[in-house]
């Protein structure tokens, strides 16, 4: 419990102390040259501190999370600043996951009654497939991705599997976006860096994330999320035909 208090108040620091305004692409962009110079001279060093940050603002669910994926394909490249901002993401879903799982678990069961009992019996069945959904659908938060597994007593080892097989196109595809983003930006890129050297107070990148992650990519994610589903669905389908069968 006393870990599950110390990672609700940094939470709650990191958002009181303002974390969104300095995770954005004006402070990527701001930034660049130093980190460019500490990544061409201590790669491990740099790639293990992006990690760590990343599994921090992921498994404390900060805002501002996709600009350091962004961040991770400006800096190492698409291939590599994917595979850092999934390493990042995963390590910090499992430890939610796991805090919330032995901490978390059997109070809140309790306090939920048998209703919860028997929904956490059936997510846990299927563990697999209901959390490969909700990491493929962009519309569900990343945090309940951590925490409805836990409180359900889902295993870790289909936690993990899900957990990376859902986030990856996501991860993968916005990391190469920052990969290309001097071309992909350019002309916005080069208005933000004129407006510095003019000593404005408003510069600024007008960025959507569908630039990075196009309707159609989305769209693909929720028809995989709702092919995960399909096992799920059909066995349950069969079942009650069996339970009308026998009646």
């Amino acid at each position: 419990m006393v870990l599950f208090v110390a990672i609700l108040v940094i939470a709650a620091g990191l958002a009181a102390f303002g974390w969104q305004k300095y995770i954005s692409l004006e402070s990527l962009l701001r930034q660049r040259e130093a980190i460019d110079s500490l990544v061409a001279h201590h790669l491990a060093a740099a790639l293990a501190s992006y990690i760590a940050c990343y599994a921090l603002a992921a498994g404390l669910a900060l805002p501002g999370v996709v600009f350091l994926t962004i961040g991770g394909g400006v800096f190492f490249g698409g291939v590599l600043g994917g595979i850092a901002a999934l390493t990042g993401a995963t390590a910090g879903a499992t430890i939610v996951f796991l805090v919330a799982k032995f901490v978390l678990r059997s109070l809140m069961m309790r306090w939920l009654g048998p209703q919860a009992a028997r929904f956490a019996e059936g997510f846990r069945e299927s563990a697999f497939n209901y959390l490969l959904f909700l990491r493929l659908v962009p519309i569900f938060p990343f945090s309940l991705g951590n925490l409805l597994p836990a409180l359900c007593d889902v295993r870790l080892g289909p936690f993990l599997a899900a957990t990376v097989i859902g986030i990856a196109p996501m991860t993968l595809a916005v990391a190469f976006f920052g990969a290309s983003l001097d071309s992909t930006l350019a002309p916005q890129v080069e208005h933000y860096r004129a407006c510095l050297l003019a000593q404005k107070l408003d510069c600024r990148i007008d960025f959507r994330l569908w630039m990075a992650v196009t309707p159609q990519f989305v769209a693909g994610l929720v028809a995989l999320g709702v092919a995960a589903l399909l096992p799920v669905l059909v066995r349950q389908y069969r079942l009650q035909r069996i339970s009308v069968d026998e009646h």
